[in-house]
């Protein structure tokens, strides 16, 4: 899916990963889950690059339903798969601490629960190489993606600056669809190791100038930064 010039969603509402199309190459935002690696495929073929043109890929934390098919795209294509220092083991043995799952639905969670069945989630593999980055790294990637650390969902969660798209990237810093209620509109993410640290990590988020907040659950939103941390906080 399009969402402006040089600017892909992968996935959709439930699970999203991006694409950024430059001329000097592509970088992907998150690997969402295995199966979205045939979306991947698709919006290749819809802009006419081929695999080989993906420069890398850079993950917003190292939970599984962001990695999906960062191995894959790393041992086909030899894709190099970016991510903070502090999530690195989490990527690649899927260790972390057990989190309370808070308020949730029926309908929605089984829906969740569904989708990523059909999405091969269950069995999500590993990423055995990464490439560890910090908070403040520019990276050697199409569009210079700037790394902004936002601790509190993981140790390493960041948040993703591109500027050449006008665009942050935040993973599940917040949401803007909760996966486990189905309610939509800007909000804590569930699944947090460290609520209160997550929310203060919206701080730095409010200071980064994009037009394009892209969270990894729910809708992108059309805004700033600033405007949609002080809705995150207003929900919490």
């Amino acid at each position: 899916m399009k969402l402006a010039p040089h600017l892909h969603r992968l996935g959709n509402d439930i699970v999203a990963s991006y694409l950024i199309d430059l001329p000097e190459g592509i970088t992907l935002v998150d690997a969402g889950m295995p199966g979205h690696w045939r979306d991947l495929q698709h919006e290749l073929a819809e802009i006419g690059r081929p695999l080989a043109d993906v420069r890398g890929v850079v993950l917003t934390h190292g939970d599984s339903d962001h990695i999906g098919f960062a191995e894959r795209l790393r041992r086909e294509a030899g894709v190099p798969v970016y991510i903070h220092s502090a999530d690195a083991r989490r990527a690649r043995t899927g260790e972390k601490p057990k989190t309370a799952m808070g308020p949730s639905r029926l309908g929605p969670m089984l829906g969740f629960l569904g989708y990523g069945i059909r999405q091969r989630a269950l069995r999500t593999p590993h990423v055995t190489e990464v490439v560890e980055v910090a908070d403040g790294d520019v990276l050697e990637l199409p569009g210079a993606p700037v790394i902004i650390g936002m601790p509190g969902h993981s140790p390493g969660s960041v948040a993703i600056h591109v500027p050449a798209v006008d665009a942050v990237f935040v993973g599940d810093a917040l949401t803007t669809r909760h996966v486990l209620t189905g309610r939509e509109g800007a909000q804590p993410a569930p699944f947090t190791d460290e609520p209160e640290r997550a929310l203060a990590s919206l701080d730095r988020l409010a200071a980064v100038p994009a037009s394009w907040v892209l969270p990894g659950h729910g809708a992108p939103w059309r805004g700033t930064p600033a405007d949609l941390a002080e809705a995150v906080r207003a929900a919490a």
